[in-house]
């Protein structure tokens, strides 16, 4: 009778254990906001990693393009695990998938990365813009910058 209470007793601990362990997947929104009109749309990458950020959309875990009302778009990403990320967004005003540079490769169309992060001389890094994500719904608020 022992043994059979004690198996029951792990039998129920591992059943608790496995609820506990959660398909942690879910959207993470991105409000975009300082946008100078409403022509064309707005790019935002998921990236997974350093590799491409944030120069190389074809490398992003999710890319999303997203209309634009009075200066605001709103790009969500489903699902997504939990894991660090960085997200790069563009507003591309021309519609024509690419972000646009001038002299010296420099954008000339709107830019943004997560946490606002900043390059020298370049794009910024990867480890300026990465945040944890813990698989819950959340979003991020991002301003253009032009």
């Amino acid at each position: 009778m022992a043994h059979t209470a004690r198996l029951c007793a792990v039998i129920a601990m591992a059943l608790s254990s496995v609820a506990l362990v959660v398909d942690a997947n879910a959207p993470l929104s991105v409000r975009l906001s300082g946008l100078r009109n409403d022509r064309g749309r707005a790019g935002c990458a998921l990236y997974a990693s350093e590799r491409g950020f944030p120069t190389d959309p074809g490398l992003a875990a999710q890319l999303r393009w997203c209309a634009i009302t009075q200066g605001v778009a709103q790009c969500t990403f489903a699902p997504v695990p939990a894991g660090v990320y960085a997200v790069a967004c563009f507003h591309d005003e021309n519609a024509n998938n690419t972000l646009d540079r001038g002299v010296f490769g420099i954008p000339v169309e709107g830019t943004v990365v997560s946490n606002h992060a900043r390059g020298f001389l370049g794009p910024p890094p990867y480890s300026g813009a990465r945040f944890s994500f813990a698989g819950q719904p959340a979003s991020l608020s991002l301003r253009m910058a032009y």
